[in-house]
């Protein structure tokens, strides 16, 4: 099974990746797309030099790999993707055969939690809309990062489920200190899920934003909404 995860930043994305890596029997790649993006943009992000020098820049070499064989001689291909990544003209052939999962999160909290990391996001740099036209394109299972967090082993047994992959209690941890498989950018990114050994527990109330930020996150609401309206859903005690 090859699974493309698509979400925004911030999402739970990285955690995620842990708990199918922790499986054993899945080999996992973080943002193969992340450098072809930063090259053909030319947007500034932090480590922008750092993540050019180091990762693959040719959108048609990572496409390559996302359908080549398996790292490790793995059975399972588990593939972190930022929607926002996928610009017009990259290959997307690859996609024809993977399994497609949304990772969505509430746009308050993903702002907040960006904003801690890089001044004066976009509404583009926070991805709602380009995974709306992800998901049009590559339709799959909806799953919030909040359920996750309220009931990790619930949660992940139903994506599992969902798509046809036993679950496994390995899953729900992992040690701390990243994973080989990190991009480069984790340095400036994942400090939190670094000093992890499992998913957080259920959040508290949404963060209060104001000016700018909170006209971010209402403009990101309407994706939001209409990706949360396909979610799993469960039913909590």
């Amino acid at each position: 099974m090859r699974i493309a995860m698509w979400s925004g930043p911030r999402n739970l994305s990285t955690a995620m990746m842990y708990a199918f890596a922790a499986r054993g029997d899945f080999a996992v790649w973080d943002e193969p797309f992340y450098a072809p993006y930063l090259r053909a943009t030319g947007i500034d992000h932090p480590m922008r030099d750092e993540i050019l020098g180091s990762h693959e820049c040719d959108p048609a070499a990572v496409a390559a790999r996302c359908a080549g064989p398996i790292p490790g001689k793995k059975p399972n291909f588990y593939m972190k993707h930022m929607a926002f990544h996928m610009l017009e003209g990259f290959p997307m052939g690859w996609a024809e055969g993977a399994t497609h999962v949304h990772l969505i999160r509430h746009p308050a909290r993903v702002v907040a939690s960006y904003a801690a990391k890089r001044e004066r996001p976009t509404l583009a740099d926070i991805g709602f809309e380009a995974q709306a036209e992800i998901f049009a394109r590559c339709p799959g299972p909806v799953i919030d990062s909040a359920d996750i967090r309220q009931d990790p082993e619930v949660a992940l047994a139903a994506l599992c489920a969902e798509i046809g992959l036993p679950f496994d209690r390995a899953m729900l941890s992992w040690p701390p200190g990243g994973h080989p498989e990190d991009g480069i950018w984790a340095a400036h990114w994942y400090g939190a899920v670094h000093r992890s050994t499992g998913f957080a527990g259920a959040e508290g109330p949404l963060p209060e934003l104001d000016g700018a930020y909170a006209d971010l996150a209402r403009a990101a609401m309407p994706f939001y909404e209409a990706m949360s309206a396909r979610a799993l859903t469960f039913m909590w005690p």
